[in-house]
């Protein structure tokens, strides 16, 4: 936010959006911002406090202002950043007027970038993102994992649960429903037949 007389006096700098590195509508005390007008240079253009600001956020120092988050915090808040801004962090004008941290749907940011957020809502709506609560949705399958051709029940009986059995080995042997069961019995009398012959042959010598 750029006073009248800049840029003889520095800009307020707040961030819109939760970014887990600056707490929201808060003023950053940087001394590219108004909270050191003395140490401000007239000479730094926007792109020059851009610059700083950014240096500051890929940085850990601390002021007032920031904030210590994990990297995957961090890379949730940017995630959800389309949503927060386009949204007012899914609350629908619950406080004063213009004021964003008491959160205002979205108003302020739809006034100010009117398409940017018409680029955020169409986005979030071809990402099946929740307006509400920035939560992706879970899209249902259009089709059940279990075929209906898998669905018995006893004859007779009415539909019951855990009445599901393999309908793909209908009319198979049980020894080809069981072949694990028959190889590790075949392996296992094999290596029992070996040692008593091996005995057998040790005790006659």
């Amino acid at each position: 936010m750029f006073p009248p007389n800049y840029p003889f006096a520095p800009p307020a700098i707040r961030m819109i959006t939760p970014s887990g590195r600056f707490q929201p509508s808060t003023r950053l005390c940087l001394t590219i911002s108004d909270f050191h007008p003395k140490s401000f240079n007239p000479a730094w253009e926007v792109s020059t406090i851009l610059i700083g600001l950014m240096s500051f956020m890929n940085s850990e120092d601390l002021t007032q202002g920031s904030v210590n988050a994990s990297e995957a915090e961090r890379k949730a808040h940017a995630a959800r950043s389309r949503w927060w801004n386009s949204s007012g962090g899914g609350k629908a004008n619950a406080g004063q007027k213009g004021n964003i941290k008491a959160g205002d749907g979205g108003q302020k940011f739809r006034e100010q970038w009117a398409e940017l957020d018409l680029e955020n809502r169409k986005w979030m709506e071809e990402n099946n993102v929740d307006m509400a609560t920035g939560i992706v949705r879970q899209i249902e399958e259009e089709k059940s994992c279990v075929s209906t051709a898998a669905l018995r029940r006893p004859s007779g009986s009415q539909p019951v649960v855990g009445a599901v059995v393999d309908g793909g080995r209908e009319g198979t042997s049980w020894i080809k429903k069981n072949r694990l069961l028959v190889a590790g019995a075949v392996i296992f009398t094999y290596v029992m037949i070996a040692r008593l012959v091996g005995e057998g042959s040790q005790t006659g010598q």
